[in-house]
């Protein structure tokens, strides 16, 4: 008897050391669609210019889609019923007026994972400001953890890529729903069907060559990627092939993949003479391992939906690249 109190004893004991530890603090797991945020604000200053900035800057429209589609789906939430398990939501955007102007971030701050930025200012225009000059370094924040959200949800199920990881020499994660197209010597083409279409990711290399100025560089990725798809991407109809639809500007811009340097554009696709176009996003990830442009690029074929999260499903893909070493 005496020795069953003891063991009690002691594990009340190490019980309580443990919950003692802040490292060791229990945070609920986060919820929430992906790119829905939750902004926490006073109805008044959600109706104010406050609010216009906001969807302005924050939910301004993901570029590169053939409809207006905001970046983030905006969710607005007063300040007196932010408690409990509305907390938890992943993505989260505090403002606070009659504090000094700031902006600030937080990693998991009431759920895990989440990423909180707190936005504060005297007056309205305080406020704004600081969304201004802070869009894209908020809009990254919360980008950053929402790939990391869609990759996390992918490895769930994930196809068997080994055979792919040798013949291209890359590491890449994209779910098992996904089937192989197309495939040739350094050239693959994955699709899956959805209920109005399909989502698409092609990977294949190019040689650097020589060095060029970004302007060529831009006319290169057009002129390369209109080949590839008379090559390898065929239309409905006999003689037609997908190509870069001339009437929409493109985005050109550096990027990220993962620790490697990328060439980023953003535009439409069409099928000429065959009335099907969609977005599509390309990045050529500078492989000096191998000496080579390794080019991956996502395109969306969905009429009469919106189209952002299947972008962001193929972005998502694209980010879990890396070169087998």
């Amino acid at each position: 008897m005496k020795l069953c109190l003891k063991a009690l004893c002691l594990l009340i004991l190490l019980s309580a050391c443990d919950s003692s530890d802040p490292k060791k603090v229990y945070k609920p797991q986060s919820s929430g669609n992906i790119n829905d945020l939750s902004v926490v604000i006073d109805n008044s200053l959600w109706d104010s210019s406050v609010g216009e900035t906001i969807r302005s800057t924050i939910g301004a429209p993901l570029y590169g889609l053939p409809q207006d589609e905001p970046q983030l789906t905006l969710r607005q939430i007063p300040s007196s019923v932010f408690s409990g398990f509305v907390k938890n939501t992943r993505l989260v955007l505090k403002v606070i007026k009659g504090e000094s102007a700031s902006t600030k971030f937080y990693k998991n701050p009431y759920a895990s994972p989440q990423r909180m930025v707190l936005v504060s200012g005297m007056t309205n225009q305080e406020i704004s400001d600081q969304f201004v000059t802070n869009q894209d370094k908020i809009s990254k924040v919360f980008k950053a953890q929402e790939i990391e959200e869609k990759q996390r949800r992918t490895k769930k199920s994930l196809f068997n890529t080994s055979d792919i990881s040798k013949k291209l020499g890359i590491n890449i994660q994209f779910p098992s729903i996904y089937r192989i197209a197309k495939q040739a010597e350094d050239f693959l083409w994955i699709r899956r069907d959805i209920k109005t279409g399909t989502v698409n990711l092609m990977v294949y290399t190019l040689p650097f060559g020589e060095n060029t100025t970004k302007e060529e560089l831009a006319k290169r990725v057009i002129r390369t990627r209109d080949s590839i798809g008379k090559l390898y991407i065929p239309g409905p109809v006999e003689g037609t092939y997908m190509t870069t639809e001339k009437a929409y500007t493109p985005f050109f811009g550096d990027a990220k993949v993962g620790s490697l340097n990328s060439f980023e554009t953003r535009s439409i696709w069409q099928v000429k003479d065959a009335f099907m176009s969609g977005p599509f996003i390309n990045y050529w990830l500078e492989d000096t391992v191998n000496n080579r442009y390794l080019i991956a690029e996502g395109f969306v074929f969905a009429p009469s939906v919106g189209k952002r999260d299947y972008i962001f499903e193929v972005e998502a893909i694209i980010q879990s690249i890396s070169i087998k070493q």
